[in-house]
């Protein structure tokens, strides 16, 4: 609701599946996603999203103090990922998806 209210035209998926089969459908910009999720966890969805949106910014947010290891494994793999912890201002989630690097 936030991010629509800034016009930026976000939709909400509830399961990293679900975000990249939307990907495979519409080209976005930015993906805002938590980690700990069951089944995909939001930085394997945002890394298959990024192989199908190369451009696409990310930034994950956690509540979750014990994510170093899926950071690493992510960057074995060539991904380097923002991460805020929960829980976060609206102005910074801003803040970093237009600092994001590609």
């Amino acid at each position: 609701m936030v991010l629509n209210a800034a016009g930026l035209g976000a939709t909400a998926v509830y399961s990293g599946e679900a975000g990249v089969a939307l990907a495979r459908g519409v080209e976005f910009e930015f993906l805002v996603t938590g980690v700990v999720m069951p089944r995909m966890n939001g930085i394997e969805a945002a890394i298959q999203i990024c192989e199908l949106l190369p451009k696409c910014k990310v930034l994950l947010v956690s509540g979750d103090n014990d994510t170093s290891a899926l950071l690493q494994d992510a960057l074995s793999r060539g991904y380097k990922f923002e991460i805020l912890p929960k829980p976060v201002h609206p102005l910074e989630i801003f803040r970093s998806l237009y600092s994001v690097k590609t």
